[in-house]
């Protein structure tokens, strides 16, 4: 089972970059998937979640109205659009799925790479 964070790179305040996350040994859409990331120094965040199917979405206060997460089961890909991009938004951006096998965002924010399933992440780095 793996996960794989892409999609990263430099952007301007105010700029937008879109993560995909993909998944490989199991299938996406039997699961929900949640974005994480972490600065240097600070505490792994909660970004979003989504459920199986994409009918429940939800996000950080610190990126409601400026991410927007969905997923494309066909292709085994989860996608994060970060429109609106702050300094504060650098970090390394990670995807995770829960283990075992969970279809809704429950305790979605206490998923952790000690015990679910978790990708590389992949670097934002937003310049004022």
């Amino acid at each position: 089972v793996q996960l794989q964070a892409s999609g990263g790179g430099l952007v301007q305040a105010g700029g937008s970059v879109i993560l995909s996350c993909a998944a490989s040994g199991f299938t996406l859409g039997e699961y929900a998937i949640a974005w994480f990331r972490q600065a240097p120094g600070k505490e792994r965040e909660g970004v979003s979640c989504i459920s199986f199917g994409g009918g429940s979405t939800y996000y950080a206060d610190s990126v409601q109205g400026r991410f927007t997460i969905s997923r494309d089961n066909a292709k085994n890909t989860v996608y994060l659009q970060m429109n609106s991009l702050k300094p504060e938004d650098t970090a390394v951006y990670y995807c995770a799925a829960p283990k075992p096998k969970t279809l809704r965002c429950a305790r979605w924010n206490r998923w952790n790479k000690e015990n679910d399933y978790w990708g590389q992440g992949t670097q934002v780095t937003v310049s004022s």
